[in-house]
């Protein structure tokens, strides 16, 4: 996929004003107007036109876009870096399933079915305020005990001179234990402010895990490499792993190899019901840096055979 500047295509600097876009995109959308202009790649030109205006004129987009588009330019591979959206407050909760409009992979990997305006939900009562909806990004070990933790959120907006700003706010939010990725936790009231008296709008927060050094999550289950000495593997026992719940013996059936997934049932996230916890078997193999050592490998050696990958 290749990386799109936005700024290149509306021909404007990246510190302009929301005046500045809105001038240059009524200029270009006339000159590429499939029904005026005669230009072969007109529509073309005049879709990307649109896609550009879609982002830089939304304050929430473009901040976000900001925040690595210095770092590419137009026609570079591109992937967006994981959670690069989150911590940033969009308007609107979850957004609609089609847009009714026509964006490039690059858009649709950025803002997913959001669109230029899908994402804006607003309610039907009368003056209440519009919802807003933020991906965080949590602790692993916060699913098993729940956690009180404050969360700082970037909302971007256009000051009174039309220049893009982004002023922060702090929430205390509370995760419930059992926490899983890609839920969402509505906070009453702390969306959009009401207008006319009406009640202000809610925040939704999608849950995402930090990654971690240890474990690995696939929906409720998590999973974790256990390193095993060879004989540990092959002739079995007993060994103390860690999850993020706490240290658990686990019994290592004999002839585990590498790979073998050793599975603690209700291990894992807590639900109802709750997830797996897997111990991944890993085989170490421990170094020979005495000569005590490398006797005990001609050991094994002259007992096996050399000759193991027979």
């Amino acid at each position: 996929m290749k990386f799109r500047d936005y700024y290149e295509t509306l021909g404007v600097a990246r510190t302009a004003t929301l005046d500045d876009i809105k001038r240059a995109y009524r200029k270009l959308a006339r000159q590429y107007h499939p029904d005026v202009s005669s230009e072969k790649e007109a529509e073309a030109k005049f879709k990307e036109v649109g896609e550009a205006y879609a982002v830089l004129k939304d304050p929430e987009k473009r901040a976000a876009y900001d925040r690595f588009g210095a770092n590419w330019k137009s026609g570079q591979e591109f992937t967006p870096p994981p959670d690069w959206d989150a911590g940033y407050e969009f308007r609107g909760g979850e957004p609609r399933p089609d847009t009714g409009a026509d964006y490039s992979d690059f858009f649709e990997s950025l803002f997913g079915r959001m669109g230029a305006d899908a994402g804006r939900r607003r309610s039907a009562t009368p003056g209440r305020g519009e919802d807003h909806h933020a991906r965080v990004i949590v602790e692993l070990e916060d699913a098993y005990a729940g956690a009180r933790r404050s969360l700082t959120l970037r909302v971007p907006e256009f000051d009174a001179d039309g220049r893009l700003a982004v002023r922060e706010r702090t929430l205390e939010v509370t995760s419930p234990k059992g926490i899983r990725a890609g839920q969402n936790l509505r906070l009453a009231g702390q969306g959009g402010p009401g207008f006319r008296g009406g009640p202000a709008g809610d925040l939704f927060l999608e849950i995402a895990f930090a990654p971690h050094a240890r474990f690995r999550v696939d929906g409720l289950d998590v999973s974790a490499d256990v390193p095993l000495a060879p004989w540990e593997a092959e002739l079995g026992g007993r060994v103390r792993v860690r999850t993020p719940d706490g240290e658990v013996d686990v019994a290592v059936p004999p002839h585990s190899g590498a790979g073998r997934k050793l599975r603690l049932r209700g291990r894992g996230i807590p639900g109802e019901p709750p997830g797996d916890f897997y111990a991944v078997v890993s085989i170490v193999l421990p170094r020979a840096d005495t000569e005590a050592k490398q006797d005990a490998y001609r050991a094994l050696a002259k007992a096996f055979g050399a000759d193991v990958r027979r």
